[in-house]
């Protein structure tokens, strides 16, 4: 049903749970993936710890995507190896912090921005010209990108400015064969998450997880694994008159 044979999936923030999620689903569904973090010898590691044997298979890159060259450079050593791109999935991301906006760290805001979305921006612009028709973008968005909450300033200004340049990617690549969507999970159960939780827990003095499963109507939080699977959708024909969508994966906190 998810056909992705021969398929060349370049994944961002392809060291952490979700990058290693989406991979390893894409992976058993025909996909040749090229993986690509900060740390090289950190992106190895997961990679084999996930692959095993297989990730003699996998192309793995160390790039800073907020740096312009390194990404051309990420995109040209992709390319040299498989040929050309089918999906790009933009899935880099760091929170930041949370403060009252006249003590929130400038350094930090410009960050948080520049990951999410100077890098995504990057990705697309030279990716692109290497994309075959029928190619998918996806973008790492997040339940964030519909809300406003006190002091979260940098990761949620980012992924509502993610939604924006997707649907411009959506309708400037609409004619070329490219679909362009944004994916935006809930909290899941993860470092990164729990990391956001542990701080989020000492500013309000209470358990943070439990404050999240409280907001969420499934009344948990979701996997990775649950994510990836609405990666895997949107990266393959089954969403082939899908484009310029921001789909919601966050157990109805939207709502």
């Amino acid at each position: 049903m998810f056909d992705l044979e021969g398929k060349v999936c370049l994944i961002t923030g392809g060291a952490g749970s979700l990058g290693l999620a989406a991979a390893r689903l894409l992976h058993s569904h025909g996909a040749r993936l090229v993986l690509v973090d900060l740390d090289l010898a950190a992106l190895d590691a997961a990679c084999t710890g996930t692959f095993g044997e297989a990730a003699a298979e996998i192309q793995c890159i160390a790039a800073d995507i907020t740096d312009e060259e390194q990404v051309r450079q990420a995109v040209a050593q992709t390319v040299e190896r498989q040929g050309a791109l089918d999906v790009l999935i933009s899935n880099a991301g760091i929170f930041g912090t949370v403060a009252p906006i006249e003590d929130y760290p400038t350094d930090v805001f410009d960050s948080v921005m520049a990951v999410h979305v100077r890098g995504a921006f990057l990705l697309a612009k030279h990716g692109v010209p290497h994309m075959r028709k029928g190619g998918s973008i996806v973008l790492t968005s997040s339940v964030a990108a519909t809300r406003g909450d006190p002091g979260v300033y940098a990761y949620i200004t980012a992924k509502h400015a993610l939604t924006g340049l997707m649907r411009v990617l959506a309708k400037d690549l609409a004619p070329r064969g490219i679909r362009v969507n944004a994916i935006a999970p809930g909290p899941i159960t993860n470092g990164f998450q729990q990391r956001v939780e542990d701080g989020l827990g000492a500013e309000i003095g209470r358990d943070g997880t439990e404050f999240f499963n409280e907001l969420i109507p499934m009344g948990r939080h979701g996997t990775a694994d649950e994510i990836a699977a609405s990666m895997l959708y949107l990266a393959s024909a089954q969403s082939g008159f899908t484009t310029g969508h921001l789909l919601m994966a966050d157990g109805g906190m939207s709502v």
